[in-house]
């Protein structure tokens, strides 16, 4: 038997999981089975973020979108999920890797086309000001005001 793990270190499964997403709807219901858990924010880390997340078959990461300041970094370690971008769709299986520059208009996510969960990390940097702009959808968010429910926008400004 193995001592328990003790700071700095933890086992992310005894985590709560975040599940969903806190888009409004309609836009919500690409995600409803996405599992996120917050190892960043466990650990303590404050200048970037690292999520555990799970996708069930079918599910999305997020809508497709693109942030103006925030890079984003993806490592699959299980499964097979499909990257859509600008530039079309390419399968990433476990061990592969995606990377997103702040302020690169390329709109991104995942989507678990397969049977099987994908698993992988995500990373961000957080910086103190961020929009993220949704180009298939109806929804925008202005000054990182869109890290908490409710902040959402529509690309008029009115809030949803």
């Amino acid at each position: 038997m193995t001592d328990p793990l003790r700071s700095p270190a933890l086992d992310p499964m005894t985590l709560s999981a975040r599940t969903g997403s806190s888009y409004p709807a309609p836009y919500d219901a690409d995600c409803a089975d996405r599992e996120k858990r917050a190892l960043g924010d466990a650990l303590g880390l404050t200048r970037y973020g690292v999520n555990l997340v799970r996708l069930a078959p079918g599910c999305w990461s997020a809508q497709r979108h693109w942030h103006a300041e925030e890079d984003e970094f993806v490592y699959i370690l299980e499964g097979t999920a499909t990257l859509v971008t600008d530039g079309g769709e390419q399968t990433l299986g476990a061990g592969m890797v995606a990377g997103f520059p702040g302020g690169r208009e390329d709109g991104h996510h995942l989507i678990n086309k397969s049977d099987a969960t994908v698993v992988y990390l995500e990373v961000g940097d957080r910086p103190p000001a961020d929009d993220c702009h949704y180009p298939d959808i109806d929804l925008h968010i202005e000054d990182g005001k869109g890290r908490h429910p409710g902040s959402f926008t529509n690309k008029k400004g009115e809030p949803y």
